[in-house]
């Protein structure tokens, strides 16, 4: 299974257009290597690919990767789009995928609904571009020889379709992780979590690598550095440090493991950075674009 990381970053990419966070500066001073909004290519086969979110900068995200570029006049390698939830950063790259070429677009009927309440989405055609419900814990193909799976995990409803109460702890269609199959390996896929319930260790014990939530450093990291109001816990993101944060508490899989959707604030995108230090020596890698993982 071949996996490129086309976007790292989380929503708003690094840099994002608003910020001069010390990061955001180096990045568009060339101190620091930029990256898009989060999104994966994965292929069985290195001819059908399959996309795993689609971010706004999906564009130029394809531009840059070869194995994604079209092989004749009109057309696409891409079979198939998954979205594991409802967020912006995830689904606002469909608008850029709506020239009439086909491919599937799978994702739980919640998430669906999502788009479907959403005219906008419409430009993508229904004639063209078919749109698959998936079940959870029901796997089905993603492309020939690629295999998916959905499972919930603890997250919340998307920015836009918040209320007064916010339950950032939902477990069900909203947000979802996804297993990978070709048969030889298995890859877990989860860019948003809000924490790492038992029933998700378990679930995980099957894995040659896993790509997962590195968001924050830490849970008010955005307050701190001035560049936000709320928590990590309150966007519905677990944190990477701390005794109940993602490094502590998947310290027992034992696979490749990967932080992905990454904050433009978070420490980790700094190699001089001690927190950058940490997640290497307790056996992680932080994603960047371009990143490619075989297994």
């Amino acid at each position: 299974m071949r996996i490129l990381v086309l976007g790292a970053a989380a929503g708003g990419g690094l840099p994002q257009w608003n910020c001069g966070c010390v990061n955001c500066v180096d990045a568009r001073a060339g101190r620091l290597k930029p990256s898009g909004q989060s999104s994966l290519a994965v292929s069985a086969d290195g001819r059908q690919w399959s996309i795993l979110n689609a971010s706004p900068d999906i564009r130029q995200q394809l531009q840059d990767s070869p194995a994604l570029h079209p092989r004749g006049l009109r057309g696409s390698p891409i079979a198939s789009v998954l979205v594991t939830n409802g967020d912006i950063d995830h689904i606002a790259g469909l608008l850029s995928l709506r020239e009439q070429t086909p491919f599937v677009l799978c994702a739980t009927r919640e998430i669906h609904a999502v788009l479907d309440g959403n005219r906008i989405f419409d430009a993508v055609s229904r004639e063209k571009v078919r749109r698959h419900p998936v079940a959870l814990d029901q796997p089905f193909d993603l492309h020939d020889g690629l295999e998916a799976m959905l499972f919930a995990v603890p997250g919340k409803v998307p920015l836009f379709m918040e209320g007064d109460v916010v339950d950032t702890s939902l477990v069900g269609e909203q947000t979802v992780g996804v297993r990978l199959s070709d048969g030889r390996a298995v890859v877990y896929y989860i860019p948003g979590c809000a924490h790492v319930p038992d029933d998700l260790l378990a679930r995980l014990g099957d894995a040659d690598h896993l790509l997962f939530d590195g968001t924050l450093w830490d849970d008010d990291e955005m307050i701190r550095s001035g560049t936000g109001t709320k928590t990590g816990r309150r966007m519905g993101h677990i944190s990477i440090s701390g005794p109940d944060g993602s490094i502590a508490r998947l310290a027992g899989v034992e696979a490749g493991k990967t932080f992905i959707h990454i904050n433009n604030t978070n420490p980790v995108w700094r190699p001089d950075r001690p927190e950058r230090a940490h997640v290497l020596a307790q056996g992680w890698q932080v994603a960047e674009d371009g990143l490619e993982i075989v297994t």
